[in-house]
């Protein structure tokens, strides 16, 4: 059923008093920020599965991409809903398992699902809004280095994560080698190529563009009067280049959607397609974050101020497992390679095959989970602990 525009929330961020579901709150504090200046209270909302062991050497951190979440998977008898993004690879019997490892999953700082953003309350309790500071990835990493000490958590078996959460595992290795025992970059890049600035600066423009943005100060708007249509066009903007031409073309061709006549003003299927997911972001995500998160993308370059790229990760210690998917056309497999190329005993890049693009590290499951899971087994293989 199509969602009406008018129900549509001027955010779709969480906030206080909103159900927090399985979420925890770690209260970080002050955070002094890479651009200048600082964050003066900073929350990350995050969640667990499984247990810390006596030795503390069986964590997992994963990192989400751009409009996910914490919620990675749900838990045994969870009410039925939403499943979480990985539920396929995180999980009791998983490729990460439950049962043996201790999981994190931190929402990202600027994000909305619970941890300081544009949407959380600034210290005269309105929301951040135009007035959210410049973030990088950097920062995202620093406070989450203050989450590990807050959890007793030295140093991490394995850091994870793909997309946008593979900049963040990268910055780990290199901002804190001492605490990363093993990486796994999955889909992700070294730094932001002009390309992906070009598209990222598009869907930014979408949002600023889109008259009910109201230059980033629109929380008190009533249903409907938000900036859903430029958050909906970037959300469109950015899943064309999540799949991949063939995929879109078989799925679609040039059908029309339904009875929809496209030369009487009808849509195609394809373009339905795009609404449909335009709509399902924008109920659940807000503006400024994504934003704010694009923003952290098209500045992200593990090698600023360090010699380059190759001198960076050149400093990291971790054993590291790097994921391409083949047909990827928002992080090239090449940029895969350069990261292996790059990390001292990294190995070659390993590949899944798959025929819809960037999106293929959260549909080809069975890939996904048999290269993690495997190299997760070597590097940390740990006993159950319950």
């Amino acid at each position: 059923m199509p969602i009406d525009p008018g129900t549509i929330p001027a955010s779709g961020a969480w906030r206080e008093g909103d159900d927090p579901g399985a979420r925890r709150f770690a209260e970080i504090g002050a955070l002094p920020l890479e651009a200048g200046g600082r964050l003066p209270h900073v929350r990350l909302a995050y969640e667990t599965w499984g247990e810390l062991n006596e030795t503390g050497d069986n964590a997992v951190l994963v990192l989400h991409a751009l409009t996910g979440d914490s919620h990675v998977t749900s838990r045994p008898g969870e009410p039925d809903g939403d499943p979480g993004w990985w539920s396929e690879v995180v999980g009791p019997g998983r490729a990460i398992d439950t049962d043996r490892y201790f999981v994190v999953a931190p929402n990202v700082l600027g994000g909305c699902q619970g941890s300081t953003g544009p949407s959380s309350a600034a210290p005269d309790g309105t929301p951040w809004g135009s007035r959210f500071p410049v973030l990088t990835v950097r920062d995202q990493v620093a406070a989450e280095i203050e989450l590990a000490d807050q959890l007793g958590i030295g140093s991490w078996a394995l850091v994870v994560g793909a997309s946008m959460g593979g900049h963040r595992v990268l910055e780990w290795a290199v901002m804190a080698p001492e605490r990363v025992t093993a990486i796994a970059v999955v889909a992700s890049s070294a730094r932001g190529s002009a390309e992906q600035i070009a598209w990222g600066h598009t869907q930014c423009s979408a949002i600023r563009l889109d008259p009910a943005w109201r230059g980033g100060d629109y929380y008190d708007a009533a249903p409907g009067q938000g900036p859903h249509t430029g958050l909906g066009l970037a959300r469109q903007i950015a899943h064309t280049t999540y799949r991949t031409p063939t995929e879109l073309d078989t799925r679609f061709g040039r059908l029309p959607q339904h009875a929809e006549e496209p030369l009487s003003g009808g849509r195609y299927a394809v373009q339905s397609y795009l609404d449909h997911h335009a709509g399902k972001l924008a109920l659940r995500f807000d503006a400024n974050s994504y934003l704010t998160l694009s923003q952290t993308m098209i500045t992200h370059d593990v090698g600023r101020d360090r010699g380059g790229v190759e001198a960076a990760l050149a400093q990291v210690r971790a054993e590291t497992l790097v994921v391409a998917v083949d047909s990827d056309r928002l992080f090239f497999p090449e940029e895969s390679e350069r990261i292996a190329a790059a990390i001292p005993g990294a190995g070659p890049v390993s590949y899944v095959r798959s025929p819809y693009g960037h999106d293929g590290f959260l549909i080809e499951h069975d890939q996904v989970a048999a290269l993690l899971g495997r190299f997760l087994r070597a590097v940390a293989p740990v006993a159950r602990v319950r």
